[in-house]
């Protein structure tokens, strides 16, 4: 019988070796993850950006194209919908939002057709609300080809811009299904969860198809995560907020009160998807530059953060003289 070979020999001396902890549970790691993406360098890029696409002029513009688009397919829509049986478009943006007294009576002064007469579909009124949808989609172009530096299609992407309206009908009709379906309680926070990764697929592809398909549609994941997010937040608040701003302006303004609330809504969307495309845009490069092994050392960001504290500090310490009154010691 072969015999067994020898063991190696062990004085008992040697620590076990510890189970290394999951790097989700590692709390430095986390500070890190968001200094790094928190760091005034990135911030002051995103600011840039923003500014680089005149983000509040842009939002207004992209508003009000909006607006010139949802009065009249809403009552054109609400024509459609009646006459098939269902509600129309004021009676589920009263149900939509609970309003009530002034609120209710201005929505249903502007989406509902004047007393003795019927929204009857048009050529002169088809063409009109497809002017003013396109109108709206080519402003939506003109935001992602300036926050990329694409040179612009214009008209070169008609049919790209037809495929657009298409699925963004859908979209709004899904999600309002979704809210009018689950939508319940004070803020309807399943509804906001639901629709909240049906806003992010619709918004990779709106920017992918608007851009003419010149960018990987990959790129274009981190802002519609950010956006999607960030519009399903402003859903919930606007639940609570929306019937204050309707009443409040149709009391004061009466029936032209809804659309100053409604542009108001659209103007913060608006803000919300402007904002998020500059920091979608800044993401992706920077997720780059780590790919490209050129993410900035843990000394520079520790710099930045001391300069921008040590700035902070030094304000404060200036303000509290100037408001300290001679008297005091």
């Amino acid at each position: 019988m072969a015999p067994l070979p020898a063991q190696p020999e062990t004085d008992g001396s040697a620590p076990p070796r510890r189970r290394r902890r999951p790097p989700w549970h590692d709390r430095r790691r986390i500070v890190r993850t968001l200094t790094f993406w928190l760091r005034p360098a990135f911030a002051i890029r995103v600011v840039g950006r923003f500014q680089s696409v005149a983000g509040f002029d842009r939002s207004v513009a992209l508003a009000s194209s909006a607006l010139t688009a949802v009065i009249p397919l809403g009552i054109i829509g609400g024509a459609i919908i009646t006459s098939l049986g269902g509600q129309d478009i004021a009676t589920r943006v009263i149900v939509r939002y609970d309003l009530s007294g002034a609120g209710a009576e201005a929505v249903h002064d502007v989406f509902s057709p004047a007393s003795g007469t019927t929204a009857s579909i048009s050529i002169a009124s088809t063409l009109l609300l497809m002017v003013a949808v396109l109108s709206f989609t080519r402003a939506v172009q003109r935001l992602f080809e300036q926050t990329l530096e694409l040179p612009p299609l214009s008209v070169r992407n008609s049919l790209n811009w037809l495929r657009w309206i298409g699925t963004f009908t859908l979209y709004l009709v899904l999600t309002g299904w979704l809210h009018a379906a689950i939508g319940r309680g004070r803020l309807e926070l399943a509804a906001a969860l639901l629709v909240a990764p049906v806003t992010g697929v619709f918004l990779v592809w709106t920017a992918w198809v608007l851009t003419a398909k010149r960018v990987d549609w990959h790129d274009f994941v981190p802002f519609a995560l950010i956006a999607a997010v960030a519009t399903a937040i402003y859903s919930v608040g606007a639940t609570v907020y929306v019937p204050h701003l309707f009443t409040s302006y149709a009391a004061r303004y009466g029936a032209i009160g809804a659309v100053f609330a409604l542009i108001s809504m659209l103007f913060c969307v608006m803000v919300v998807i402007v904002a998020s495309a500059s920091v979608g845009r800044e993401v992706t490069d920077e997720l780059d530059r780590i790919r490209r092994g050129e993410q900035p050392p843990e000394d520079e960001i520790r710099r930045e953060w001391d300069k921008l504290l040590g700035e902070v500090r030094s304000q404060w310490q200036s303000a509290r003289k100037h408001l300290k009154r001679p008297g005091d010691s």
